[in-house]
């Protein structure tokens, strides 16, 4: 049987999975909102028509003496005394929410946090921010992230665990000896240490966490290595003359990233889940980024206000139970006892 055809039973297996489908499709669909968040929730316009021309503010900056003002510094889009100047001579497209993750709403109808209203559907924050906003921005954030992390997870993982279970050996002795050490290690004290010391960017807290994750994967593709490498078609592959660089990754990596695939879904969700903890704990991302993870500690210290926490802990709920059933259809999919 080609492996074609055992991929397309794969994919008719994956698809007869309902909940993994429909799992799919509808954290697609969250994902690509939020891909395009600044056209569904910011204070720019989309569209500016003035004096006959078109301006496009979600893409360029123009000074305010662009509309008729008299600053040279940016336009203020929600300035009622802007708003008039364009209306003059033309007109504003503003997105379905006109307020970003950092807008600070100053004409709020009470103290904030305020509750659910007609202009802000979740409600605000502590701080006046526009909450569904800051919710549809930090899913796009946390999905990033928690891809970039699986991603370089997995490729650092997979490299290992290839070299330690085809060589075997002392190699393999040592590295696990080494795995057995550094998995041992407190790994959130030591995560909340370094964070205490670097103020930690997207990209920081992406390498900080990458010390630990990756050795998930190691584990699933050594022991596919260990079962492949005396096969009789790698002895033949030796015998030819062909390089161990070119029988680990052409011949025996194919059939290890099987339970690879299936273990990604549980890597993306658990770094999501890692990145949200990080931030309610104050020691993740820096402040004023758009965090599920500073919504839920800010609804832990609001219990007045429940709007918050609820709508943090439905999107992180939402997002990760999608995830689960996706890794549960792949898993099904890419199960070896299944027949081909």
């Amino acid at each position: 049987m080609t492996l074609s055809t055992i991929n397309q039973r794969r994919f008719e297996r994956f698809k007869s999975n309902r909940k993994a489908v429909w799992s799919f499709w509808i954290f697609t669909f969250l994902f690509i909102i939020s891909l395009f968040a600044e056209f569904v929730a910011n204070d720019k316009p989309l569209v500016v028509s003035y004096d006959s021309e078109l301006y496009f503010p979600v893409f360029k900056s123009y000074p305010e003496t662009t509309f008729g003002g008299e600053f040279e510094t940016e336009t203020e889009y929600t300035d009622p005394f802007v708003q008039d100047l364009i209306n003059e001579k033309g007109w504003i497209l503003f997105p379905l929410v006109g307020y970003d993750h950092q807008t600070v709403i100053n004409d709020l109808p009470g103290p904030a946090p305020s509750g659910p209203t007609k202009e802000n559907w979740f409600g605000t924050d502590e701080q006046g921010r526009d909450l569904f906003a800051r919710i549809l921005y930090g899913f796009r954030l946390s999905v990033l992230f928690g891809f970039s992390l699986t991603i370089a997870s997995a490729i650092i993982g997979v490299a290992a665990g290839a070299v330690q279970g085809y060589y075997g050996g002392w190699l393999d002795l040592t590295f696990q000896r080494f795995m057995e050490v550094w998995g041992s290690m407190p790994q959130l004290y030591i995560l909340i240490i370094l964070s205490s010391v670097v103020q930690p960017s997207f990209w920081i807290l992406l390498v900080f966490m990458l010390l630990f994750s990756w050795m998930g994967f190691v584990g699933v593709v050594r022991a596919e290595f260990f079962r492949a490498r005396n096969f009789d078609y790698v002895k033949a592959a030796k015998v030819m003359g062909m390089s161990d660089r070119r029988i680990m990754f052409k011949h025996i990596l194919p059939n290890a990233m099987v339970a690879t695939m299936t273990f990604m879904p549980l890597v993306l969700s658990g770094s999501i889940t890692a990145l949200t903890g990080l931030d309610f704990l104050g020691f993740g991302l820096p402040p004023g980024s758009a965090s599920l993870g500073e919504v839920l500690a800010q609804g832990k210290n609001n219990l007045q206000a429940p709007w918050l926490g609820l709508s943090a802990f439905a999107a992180v709920g939402i997002m990760t139970v999608l995830l689960v059933f996706i890794g549960e259809g792949i898993r099904d999919a890419f199960d070896p006892r299944k027949t081909y």
